[in-house]
């Protein structure tokens, strides 16, 4: 059962997302932690009160004037704004990691003396218009 396990694991490339989803739960960590106590205290200098991500909308009270439902907008656009810089940052990451694979060479062609079309170099048949090249 261990071997089947460990087949499965290298074969289906589950080690490597495992790895994956790992890493970028550690990166997720940094890049809040970066947003909220690095980013978000100068934004918060720029916003008049300064602490955005408590914002509501208050829907409805209780009777001694609490708020009893509310929308957090604060808190939503915390996150949308965490998402967007964790997903910049993952792209750029992976943009440095993964070069893409170099496009293969053309084959190597030649040209039918009677059609003018471009036929492969071994050819001894033009494919468009069957005269001998």
């Amino acid at each position: 059962m261990i071997g089947e396990f460990k087949k499965f694991l290298l074969e289906t490339n589950a080690f490597a997302l495992a790895i994956g989803v790992i890493i970028g739960a550690a990166v997720g960590k940094v890049v809040s932690s970066m947003v909220s106590d690095l980013l978000m205290p100068l934004v918060g200098m720029l916003i008049p009160g300064g602490a955005w991500r408590t914002w509501q909308i208050v829907l409805s009270t209780d009777a001694e004037g609490k708020v009893a439902n509310a929308l957090n907008t604060g808190a939503f656009l915390g996150a949308v704004v965490d998402f967007v810089i964790i997903g910049f940052i993952v792209f750029m990451i992976t943009k440095t990691i993964m070069k893409p694979a170099p496009a293969p060479a053309p084959a190597p062609t030649k040209i039918c003396p009677q059609c003018v079309e471009s036929v492969p170099a071994a050819a001894r048949k033009c494919r468009y218009c069957a005269s001998p090249v």
